[in-house]
């Protein structure tokens, strides 16, 4: 009461100082004020309360804080102790996206090592539902009730969402249910959110107020259709809302959701290839006017990006037509893809584009190596031991310190050095003229049978 006591008397000031029509008007110049309950109303029904109730091994006394999987996910530090069974309920939201047929969308991690799932309507009814399929990597889930009197949600179109937007959301945060909150949209494409290496991200932000139990629950925009799944957010230490929240595009998780009612699962295929960002500095060695796209450093062997006749050092710029702009929504673009489904790519390669096919395979059994992009205050170097290659052309690696730009780029021992920033070296002498002065070397290297592209900072 005392954190409301200045704004009571805030408003008894106003009360006895203008007319009560001035202080909440009901219309300006005959016209209603602008509100968003009509839609709120509309959509309402399509947004449930999903409750759950399972087993998980715990090490140490368990937070009863973080009810909420979101939390476990973000925010819980490591436990020590005996790991022992932990009886535990969750609630999170969900959305109606196919009333015919019962099917809510919802997080993976909503209904994580559930046993008994309860949903409960915004008319307060409680249904029972069953897990049709769960998607770790995207953190989707489609689950099934009885479809009697559903109401289903539009489904929006989240590639035309744009940065200033604004945006509503609806869960059962803390256990309220159906609360609506509102911002804007903060920003687009956000990524490694999560330290999920399997994880594909390319979230929504937004400042409409998302707190435990909104997990998946609806992100729509003012028309009432939904452009996303609330799934993360950003917290303060005390584990308050701080503005900062992710939402999975509604595409994203069309795609998903349409393969798990469908097949169960996301089968997904891979292209066979390790990526590195066009940072300006690569840009600049590969003559381009700007830093967009995913550099192949890697192709698998036997992987559908050989057979499609990809190299190391080309550049991915389009999928089925769309930019690509980082290796992030490149590895989005073709996770969601099923093993058999056909892709066109255009890549640059010597500055010309370049249109290709490719089936999207099975993963094959030896994989990519991750090109981990280095912080940028190192020489390119440095930590780098370099000889001469005996009896061929080239620079053989001979050491190399763990914690050098080199290492955190994919260079290792024994590695030979046969290219630096697109020319041919043969030698030492090529290779220090070759670096001299470079912030950035994109080294052409042979592993074995592997020919990779490796730029380090």
């Amino acid at each position: 009461m005392r954190r409301m006591f200045p704004l009571l008397v805030a408003l008894a000031v106003l009360s006895a100082t203008a007319p009560a029509a001035t202080i909440l008007p009901a219309a300006v110049d005959n016209k209603p004020l602008p509100s968003l309950s009509p839609m709120v109303k509309r959509i309402s029904p399509a947004i449930v309360n999903v409750a759950t109730r399972g087993t998980i091994k715990e090490h140490g006394p368990q937070n009863p804080l973080l009810d909420d999987p979101l939390f476990r996910r973000f925010f819980e530090g490591p436990r020590g102790g005996t790991p022992h069974e932990h009886p535990f309920r969750s609630a999170g939201s969900g959305v109606i996206f196919d009333a015919k047929s019962g099917y809510i969308l919802t997080n993976a991690h909503v209904v994580e090592n559930a046993s008994e799932i309860t949903v409960t309507l915004a008319d307060g009814r409680d249904l029972k539902a069953d897990v049709i399929g769960r998607d770790e990597p995207s953190d989707v889930a489609v689950l099934k009730v009885k479809p009697t009197g559903l109401t289903q949600i539009a489904l929006g179109d989240s590639s035309k969402v744009e940065v200033g937007d604004f945006v509503v959301a609806i869960g059962n945060p803390f256990g309220l249910h159906n609360t609506v909150t509102s911002g804007i949209v903060s920003g687009l494409g956000r990524s490694n959110i999560e330290s999920n290496a399997d994880g594909y991200e390319d979230f929504i932000q937004t400042d409409a107020s998302i707190n435990p139990g909104n997990s998946g629950g609806a992100l729509v925009n003012l028309k009432g259709e939904l452009i996303g799944i609330n799934t993360a957010i950003l917290s303060s230490r005390e584990g308050g809302n701080i503005g900062i929240g992710f939402a999975i595009p509604v595409n994203m998780a069309r795609t998903v959701m349409d393969q798990l009612v469908k097949y169960g699962s996301v089968r997904r295929g891979l292209l066979g290839v390790s990526t590195h960002s066009v940072t300006a500095d690569v840009a600049q060695v590969y003559g381009l006017s700007n830093a967009q796209g995913a550099l192949v450093t890697q192709v698998v062997e036997g992987s559908a990006a050989e057979r499609a006749g990809i190299h190391s050092g080309d550049i991915i710029t389009t999928v089925n037509g769309a930019a690509v702009k980082s290796p992030a929504e490149l590895r989005n673009v073709i996770g969601l893809l099923r093993v058999g489904d056909h892709v066109e790519l255009t890549v640059l390669r010597d500055g010309k584009p370049l249109h290709v096919a490719a089936m999207i395979a099975a993963p094959p059994n030896t994989e990519p190596t991750a090109a981990v992009e280095p912080p940028a205050n190192h020489t390119p170097l440095e930590g780098v031991k370099l000889e001469n290659a005996p009896g061929m052309a080239g620079v053989v690696v001979r050491g190399i310190e763990p914690d050098s730009a080199a290492a955190r780029s994919g260079l290792r021992d024994n590695d030979l050095i046969v290219g630096v920033n697109r020319a041919p070296i043969t030698n030492l002498h090529d290779l220090q003229t070759r670096s001299q002065g470079a912030a950035t070397l994109v080294l052409e290297v042979r592993r074995g049978t592997s020919h990779l592209v490796l730029p380090v900072h």
